[in-house]
């Protein structure tokens, strides 16, 4: 792999975010890889938590104003040290029609925060990379534009699927300022941004993986326990489905004992609480809320049954391929989820676990299956197994990012 000297600045939303270990896997990985990084973070952390992996980064983090009032001189003095750049009208000019387009706070807030990454960025600094398409890739966009260089971005799932056409699209045409390259993590998502670039091999897609070795061997036996014991891990966000998951559990038959494992804080949190209550299932339900990544594994090394039951949420939000799915597997946990974005390109239904609908009633049929059959629930699991380590670890992915960022840098030349 080739070793970059030159420094890399990473736009990402927050740091650290426990939700977003693809992002620390990946930012890890390329230090080792040779990358000289600097992290510059739109918002401060919530999360009470931190993954180990969070604490191996060796990268200078650098806050950008979180709300522009609040650092109203830092902002200044950015703003006026790009306004005597070369690019500063052409910044503006693009800044201008997006803000005609999106009259938002947020979007003004983009602008400020660019001036900021501009004017703070260090000489050695040779190009930038973003994750994600929408708030972090325009901050990206303008500070590039500001600073004369190059930039690229990596697309997930919300971004793509909640960004309006005009500007994804944008984000990818040569004339309009637009990216170097844009990674994306799934087949999905990576048609439906091609269609919009005016060069498809613009866009590549770019598996995150697994690095398996961050995990424990999978456990050789699971110990018996006089009830099924589900888990689950993920924002309590509509696009993750557990509304839909209580109602499936409010239908399993009396003769079934079971347990359900939640884990991940999110705004639902009350409302899925509350809704457990008045369906009589609390006694069923233990919420952990944000855990670590060890806490997550040990959840995961004595649960039986994985169950994801991601859905598109009102506003077009839906998961792209998410790495918990692949973290259970590591841990040769039978998967249950739903074919929704791009759940399938790892999951085939029957063979690596079991995709299911959305609807309530399915979803239950589906649980009180693998409930009753552990033989079928380990012959999954082991598929998943066998299907994570052949084809979604995390060095070819690595390896064709480094490909496209040593492009990034010759574009910089």
């Amino acid at each position: 792999m080739t070793s970059a000297k030159r420094k890399l600045a990473v736009v990402v939303k927050g740091w650290p975010r426990l939700s977003e270990t693809f992002i620390a896997q990946e930012l890890v990985a390329l230090e080792e890889a040779g990358y000289a990084l600097d992290l510059w973070s739109l918002r401060f952390p919530t999360d009470k938590k931190r993954h180990p992996l969070h604490d191996r980064l060796q990268a200078e983090v650098r806050y950008l104003p979180e709300y522009l009032h609040q650092e109203p001189f830092r902002v200044l003095r950015g703003v006026v040290k790009c306004v005597f750049r070369d690019g500063f009208a052409r910044a503006f000019g693009a800044w201008w029609r997006d803000l005609r387009r999106d009259r938002t706070r947020n979007r003004v807030r983009r602008f400020g925060q660019a001036c900021v990454m501009a004017a703070e960025m260090p000489s050695e600094t040779a190009a930038i990379y973003a994750h994600f398409m929408h708030t972090p890739a325009s901050v990206a966009r303008y500070a590039a534009i500001l600073r004369g260089m190059p930039w690229a971005v990596s697309a997930h799932a919300k971004d793509i699927w909640t960004s309006p056409e005009w500007e994804k699209r944008e984000k990818l045409q040569d004339d309009t300022f637009g990216a170097t390259f844009l990674a994306t993590c799934t087949g999905v998502g990576a048609t439906h941004l091609q269609d919009l670039a005016d060069r498809p091999d613009r866009v590549e897609l770019v598996y995150h993986g697994l690095d398996i070795a961050r995990f424990p061997p999978p456990p050789e036996n699971r110990l018996d326990a006089d009830a099924t014991r589900f888990l689950s891990v993920g924002r309590l966000v509509e696009k993750k489905g557990f509304d839909r998951l209580l109602e499936a559990f409010a239908r399993l038959p009396d003769d079934l004992e079971w347990h359900w494992e939640h884990i991940g804080g999110g705004g639902l949190s009350n409302a899925l609480k509350t809704q457990a209550d008045r369906l009589g299932l609390a006694d069923r339900i233990t919420w952990r809320g944000a855990c670590d990544q060890p806490e997550v594994i040990e959840a995961m090394r004595r649960s039986d049954i994985f169950v994801l039951p991601s859905r598109i949420a009102d506003d077009g939000d839906r998961d792209g391929l998410p790495n918990v799915l692949m973290e259970a597997a590591s841990q040769k946990l039978c998967l249950l989820s739903t074919p929704v974005s791009a759940i399938p390109e790892f999951i085939t239904d029957g063979e690596h676990g079991v995709l299911s609908s959305d609807a309530p009633s399915d979803l239950a049929a589906a649980l009180e299956h693998l409930a009753r059959a552990p033989a079928r629930r380990e012959a999954l699991a082991e598929a998943a197994y066998d299907r994570l380590n052949a084809h979604f670890l995390m060095a070819p992915g690595i390896a064709q990012l480094d490909r496209r960022l040593q492009s990034l840098f010759a574009a910089a030349c």
